[in-house]
């Protein structure tokens, strides 16, 4: 098995490209195959540098890695020669037409009730024509002549999908400037580099049976890779995820905070019923099954990957996360804190709680509970026995118990009106710092 990811640098990678990318890895590695990186970035007009280097440093932090890696435009000499093996079979022909004739040729067609694809207008010229008009100045296009049949294929994923040529235009593979089309490039180099699957979303099976009619005139024999569309993701309405939200790119949510195992055991659960688990792509290999994945779309939904990044939090030993950690934030701190987070970079809030200096709001009316707080604290070391045997003096003083008694020490001593536990919280504020907060509390 040969498999790749062929993501365009116009852009940074959002969730559907990553579900794409993690499906191809997943695939390669349960078959012991090969997963080759190819940047797809001969639109030179919207390829940019810093993209092509985030989707590799966005690829890494998922926890992806490939066997293979060339960019597209490395191979311009490659499409020039597939491009004259097409028109010496008579199967890439030049074409004249402005933008606005093809337009008014659509709108005609659209009137008289025929589809508007292309009519093969540029085939009746002759060569003196083009040599003419070539002389005149002007620049063809070139489009592949589609055959008149009906292109079938098994899908890895949707089952039986069939793709009727005759109700497309014929594709443009060539620019007027000379440049290369993806629909013809990706055929190029999945010919000559040995791909045997290709997996990618579901708005492609159009272009799949496009793109296989032009694999076999290339190579003049039958198709023999196997395609398997995944559905595409839609939000949590069940509407179309756009791709050029912020919001769902791995750039902001490598911001945001959310760690690589949760989103990618999110991915690999979406479309089955498989329940999510976080997991790095190595251990979710063995779970792997892609005739899992559903034919209908699969909700993306943040606040369930958020979930999922909480639990996976909860669960995480110190020594996974000590590097993430503010300055000086040791194994107690983790342990005490690790079960209020959502997300990683939150843990400098509590840290600042416990370490730094806060801002506490006077409250008049507790001010009596307060007073019996500093009155009765604790004599130092402060461990986990501290929190009960404090507030067990403070409340048969004051006669207060439940969020009475505990509410107006957690604002006081954290500033926050829910947190971590104060048992295991406490010992990181200190006796010095707990009473210095008591004592502002009182105003």
């Amino acid at each position: 098995m040969r498999v790749r990811f062929a993501p365009s640098p116009t852009g940074w990678l959002h969730v559907g490209n990553a579900r794409i990318a993690l499906t191809n890895w997943l695939e390669a590695r349960k078959r012991g195959g090969t997963f080759i990186l190819r940047l797809d970035d001969t639109d030179t007009g919207r390829s940019k540098p810093e993209f092509a280097q985030g989707i590799e440093e966005d690829l890494r932090w998922l926890g992806l890695d490939w066997d293979e890696f060339f960019r597209q435009s490395d191979r311009i000499e490659r499409y020039v020669a597939a491009a004259e093996v097409l028109k010496k079979k008579g199967l890439l022909y030049p074409c004249l037409e402005t933008e606005e004739e093809l337009n008014y040729k659509r709108e005609q067609r659209r009137k008289q009730g025929r589809a508007p694809i292309y009519d093969r207008g540029a085939l009746k010229m002759t060569a003196e024509q083009l040599a003419r008009a070539i002389e005149n100045g002007k620049s063809p296009h070139w489009r592949f002549k589609l055959n008149t049949r009906t292109v079938t294929w098994q899908d890895g994923v949707l089952g039986d999908r069939q793709v009727k040529l005759p109700s497309l235009s014929d594709p443009v593979l060539i620019r007027a400037d000379g440049s290369f089309l993806y629909t013809f490039t990706s055929v190029v180099d999945d010919l000559e580099t040995g791909i045997t699957h290709i997996i990618r979303g579901e708005d492609h099976v159009t272009n799949t049976g496009i793109q296989i009619d032009i694999l076999e005139g290339l190579s003049g024999r039958p198709n023999r890779l196997h395609f398997a569309h995944m559905p595409l993701l839609t939000d949590a309405e069940g509407g179309q995820l756009s791709k050029r939200l912020g919001s769902v790119s791995l750039r902001q949510f490598r911001r945001d905070g959310i760690e690589p195992a949760a989103l990618t055991g999110y991915l690999a659960a979406l479309g089955t019923s498989n329940d999510p688990v976080a997991a790095s792509p190595r251990d979710l290999v063995r779970l792997w099954d892609i005739t899992r994945v559903s034919h209908s779309a699969a909700r993306f939904d943040t606040k369930q990957l958020l979930a999922l990044n909480r639990k996976h939090l909860h669960a995480l030993p110190f020594e996974a996360v000590k590097d993430h950690l503010p300055d000086g934030a040791d194994e107690p701190f983790w342990l005490a804190i690790r079960g209020n987070l959502d997300l990683l970079p939150e843990a400098r809030d509590w840290h600042e709680i416990a370490r730094g200096e806060i801002t506490v709001r006077p409250q008049p009316e507790e001010r009596a509970l307060l007073e019996a707080a500093i009155q009765s604290l604790p004599p130092e070391p402060w461990d986990e026995t501290s929190w009960p045997t404090w507030t067990a003096a403070i409340g048969q003083a004051t006669q207060k118990k439940g969020k009475a008694l505990f509410l107006p020490l957690r604002r006081a001593l954290t500033g926050e009106d829910h947190g971590p536990d104060l048992k295991t919280f406490l010992p990181l504020i200190g006796r010095a710092r707990a009473a210095s907060r008591l004592q502002r509390a009182i105003g």
